[in-house]
């Protein structure tokens, strides 16, 4: 299910409230056949008396009005999910400003390890850096030798440097390969880090706003009020206030979560690289293959392929020295998720 903006929001079902809902209909359906079996014999005994079998017609009525009448069948589903949802509120955490707070402090928290993982990425991509270098020199200075050893006819020197000089050539474009993929870690961690202080400082104008209009809309559109709405067929302002604060709490969740698993597999990658023996896991590059040939990020959107193309540029070159950004929103910034409360 997505609202009318794009974003995906989730189902009744798909909700904690939802399994709640899930847990008690079963149950009903489980009572009420039980009783019906247990039953069965009072029941008929009863339809055998005219007031007690007009009382039970009536209640059949009754249901099968509600089942057919869009508007009675609107208003029953409703109040089940309003109750649903305050039963799953006493035991889970479904405020989606409540969620919302506790996303700010785990922004912080990650944005912290985040800036500490570029910084250890960064040392080693220029340890790396290091190495290609030295055994460039080193290439060189072998096939001098090389060289020198033919021109002297001393065999067995030359074809020991000239070995030598191809061991280190090979080993070098594994290591340029392996700097290639440290480069995409690079660029994309920097640009998550940018993306992530956008994003927490419009979650954090969202709930300074939306809080104090959570409680005047609740205020002024009673759960009476709402029941009265879906009655009368008008929009229940309530219900979309409180849907669209879900949707920003299901994207910030969502993005949240990539952001720990692109750090997770960050880091996995990072401690299997051996610089020291010029070594590293094949099992590590292939998760970080595997993320770059995935779809699009929900934090770097668009900007990931840009990112990538950079990554594998020969004349787009990364100024390892330069300081991590701090991003600062524009003046004129549009908050990602005021689109979403557009019914205002």
């Amino acid at each position: 299910m997505s609202d009318s903006k794009g974003m995906k929001t989730k189902s009744f079902w798909q909700r904690p409230e939802g399994v709640t809902g899930m847990i008690f209909m079963a149950a009903l359906a489980f009572g009420g056949g039980y009783l019906l079996i247990n039953g069965l014999e009072t029941i008929i005994q009863l339809a055998q008396n005219t007031l007690y079998l007009s009382g039970m017609l009536l209640a059949l009525g009754a249901i099968i009005y509600m089942v057919l009448d869009p508007k009675m069948r609107n208003l029953v589903w409703y109040m089940y999910k309003s109750t649903m949802r305050w039963i799953t509120g006493l035991f889970v955490k479904i405020d989606p400003i409540g969620i919302l707070k506790s996303y700010v402090e785990d922004l912080k928290d990650n944005l912290r390890k985040m800036n500490k993982q570029i910084s250890m990425l960064r040392g080693q991509m220029h340890k790396l850096q290091e190495i290609i270098h030295n055994n460039k020199k080193d290439i060189q200075s072998n096939l001098q030798l090389a060289s020198k050893a033919k021109q002297s006819n001393k065999q067995a020197m030359m074809i020991l440097k000239s070995r030598k000089a191809g061991r280190l050539k090979e080993s070098n474009m594994k290591l340029e390969d392996l700097y290639k993929k440290m480069e995409v870690l690079y660029r994309v961690l920097t640009k998550m880090y940018e993306n992530s202080q956008i994003l927490m400082e419009d979650i954090k104008d969202q709930v300074s706003l939306k809080e104090q209009e959570q409680k005047i809309i609740h205020a002024s559109n009673s759960a009476m009020k709402s029941a009265m709405s879906i009655i009368s067929g008008d929009p229940d302002k309530r219900a979309m206030f409180d849907m669209a604060m879900e949707a920003v709490a299901d994207d910030v969740a969502s993005k949240v979560g990539e952001m720990e698993r692109f750090m997770e597999m960050s880091s996995n990658f990072m401690n299997s690289v051996d610089l020291q023996n010029g070594i590293f896991e094949e099992e590590g590059m292939k998760m970080l293959e595997k993320w770059e040939s995935e779809g699009v990020s929900l934090l770097l959107g668009e900007e990931k392929s840009d990112l990538l193309q950079q990554a594998n540029s020969d004349t787009d070159v990364l100024d390892l020295d330069a300081p991590i950004k701090e991003k600062i929103r524009e003046e004129n910034h549009r908050n990602q998720y005021d689109n979403l409360f557009d019914f205002n």
